[in-house]
């Protein structure tokens, strides 16, 4: 069977068939949770009959859209898909809020034939598509009903699948652009599993994945699947939602399965921080988690301490913190923090570092600083910090763009020749793009090397550029959300517009759920972001807008989506930016 997860399913039913493979910790009608689970072997025999129902149906080498909550259902109709010969596309219903959008266009760019749903969202999915005029020959279907279609074939071991073929199309999240659906190989997927059992040194018998991450995202997608069926380690999830209601719940796991690997974005350790109680940390214990990866946005040195200062007392290592780095082009899983070391904090000279260069900097010597995490160091693939114009690899403490080379890195984007050649396929200076072994991956992503580690300072695209002077907006938006107490955290974005004189700085913010009335704020809260801005960054903010919480997008990955956020500025979306956004040519 090659490298696949059809292989791997297989022996794992037939090495260890009565222990856990996946439990769903189902919290919507219980404090504590309802535990759901299914061992290797029953796991094995679902997905076998739901691929003979796909088989059945024609779906091999077809897009088959896991269009459902996650569940077991989910884990188990990703899993057919893939096992099956079909190419998963992994999403979500149309009743997650706010993500339409992306959903819409998902489908569209996908064309599924078939998409996999369960009998409560059924006709929602049909809805939905109907409404938007979009995949009009998609049959909506469930696990069961494909289960009844195999009828006898259900029982007929799976089948054979090449390694070299397309597994599932990963959409991006949609921070930078549309969104994007990347064609991840049988061998891409199962070879980036191993890269980070080795990483996290993650051994069956030892350890467990334990996550919130929703399924169709590329971490939650290999961390709680891919993963588990590669390395045969058991994984618990639970839904995106019941972490936003109460994140303790993700502790309290941990607490409960010994040897946990689990990971979540920069903000998700800063909401445990604010949001888990006092009296609620005293039944956690967190000493036995393997690995928290923090990864998927910008990781802030604030929060790593803010959040061991919160946990200390619950047990939590500083070596389990595990700052990474990764990309839905790769598969997920790039570079991770050295094992059994603390995460790496480095002050460098703000303003030289904007220029691409990195100098260490002191607090005593006056000037502006800028923080930045260590991501760690690469497994069995390979990372150079190349100049995007010369094609020229750069040395230590150069920022330049990131470029990966790996068995990991995807074939390309679904139905996008150009931009999979231009992203895909470029080689450094004197090298042939003609031969596959010389391509690298372009990830869009300013980095460095600096003491034998990767670090990561922004993107490309989103550089706010004043007067010539680079600035990175995820430094700007940490400083505007600490401006004033008024202001929700990770819900600022940062932006360059066009106008008359040359590119200028808007901030958007969102004030605190609990202002009863914003207006009598505005112009403190806009002095006060103003003067934060230009004593620590130098630059001027041309227009600060303040509004309503849920407003500022983000990403289904949970990022700061800017350039959706400038989109609407310019269109004028929020009421106090139409004047602004009408004032003629200014913004374009």
């Amino acid at each position: 069977m090659g490298d696949t997860f059809n292989r791997h399913l297989a022996q794992n039913a037939l090495h260890m068939p009565d222990d856990p493979a996946f439990t769903f910790v189902d919290f919507s009608s219980k404090r504590d949770g309802i535990p759901y689970e299914l061992t290797w072997k029953q796991l094995h025999d679902k997905v076998r009959a739901t691929a003979a129902g796909l088989h059945t149906a024609g779906m091999a080498g077809e897009r088959v859209a896991i269009v459902a909550p996650q569940s077991l259902d989910y884990v188990v109709g990703f899993l057919a898909a893939v096992c099956a010969g079909a190419i998963a596309v992994p999403l979500f219903p149309p009743s997650l809020p706010g993500h339409s959008e992306k959903l819409a266009s998902s489908l569209d760019d996908a064309a599924p034939l078939l998409a996999i749903s369960t009998q409560e969202q059924r006709a929602s999915v049909r809805d939905f598509c109907a409404e938007r005029g979009i995949v009009p020959g998609m049959r909506v279907t469930t696990i069961e009903d494909l289960q009844t279609d195999a009828g006898d074939d259900a029982q007929e071991p799976l089948g054979h699948v090449a390694p070299g073929g397309c597994a599932y199309l990963q959409y991006t999240s949609g921070s930078t652009k549309f969104p994007s659906g990347v064609e991840i190989t049988h061998a891409n997927v199962c070879t980036n599993a191993r890269q980070a059992l080795e990483a996290y040194d993650i051994r069956q018998g030892h350890n467990c994945a334990v996550g919130w991450l929703p399924l169709y995202h590329d971490m939650g997608l290999v961390l709680m699947i891919a993963l588990p069926v590669v390395g045969g380690v058991p994984s618990v999830l639970m839904d995106p939602l019941a972490f936003v209601q109460q994140p303790a719940r993700w502790l309290h796991l941990l607490t409960r399965y010994s040897g946990a690997v689990t990971a979540a974005p920069n903000f998700a350790y800063d909401y445990c921080v604010r949001r888990v109680k006092e009296e609620e940390r005293a039944d956690l214990y967190l000493g036995a988690v393997a690995a928290m990866v923090n990864g998927s946005e910008p990781i802030r040195a604030q929060t790593l301490r803010r959040f061991q200062d919160a946990f200390a007392s619950c047990g939590m290592r500083r070596t389990a913190m595990r700052p990474s780095y990764g990309l839905a082009e790769a598969t997920v899983f790039v570079t991770a923090s050295p094992l059994t070391e603390e995460p790496t904090v480095t002050s460098f000279d703000r303003d030289l570092l904007a220029q691409g260069i990195a100098r260490l900097a002191e607090p005593s010597e006056g000037g502006a600083l800028s923080e930045l995490v260590a991501c760690g160091r690469p497994t069995n693939q390979e990372v150079a910090i190349v100049d995007a114009t010369t094609c020229r690899r750069q040395e230590e403490g150069t920022v330049a763009e990131i470029w990966i080379k790996g068995p990991n890195v995807g074939r390309g984007y679904w139905r996008h020749p150009e931009e999979s050649r231009a992203t895909f396929h470029a080689v450094l200076e004197g090298d042939s793009p003609e031969d596959p072994s010389k391509r690298w991956l372009r990830t869009g992503d300013l980095g460095m090397w600096y003491g034998k580690q990767l670090y990561v300072t922004g993107r490309t695209k989103d550089l706010v550029i004043v007067d010539g002077t680079n600035h990175y907006p995820h430094d700007i938006e940490e400083t505007v959300q600490n401006a004033h107490p008024a202001l929700r955290r990770s819900h600022s974005a940062a932006f360059a517009v066009s106008t008359a004189e040359g590119e200028k700085l808007v901030v958007v913010a969102e004030h605190t759920r609990d202002l009863p009335d914003p207006e009598t704020v505005r112009e403190e809260v806009s002095r006060a972001v103003r003067a934060s801005v230009v004593g620590s960054h130098a630059v001027a903010v041309h227009d600060f807008v303040l509004v309503a919480p849920n407003t500022v997008p983000h990403t289904t990955s949970g990022k700061v989506a800017r350039t959706a956020c400038r989109e609407l500025y310019l269109a004028g979306e929020w009421p106090q930016t139409k004047h602004a956004a009408q004032k003629g040519a200014d913004c374009t």
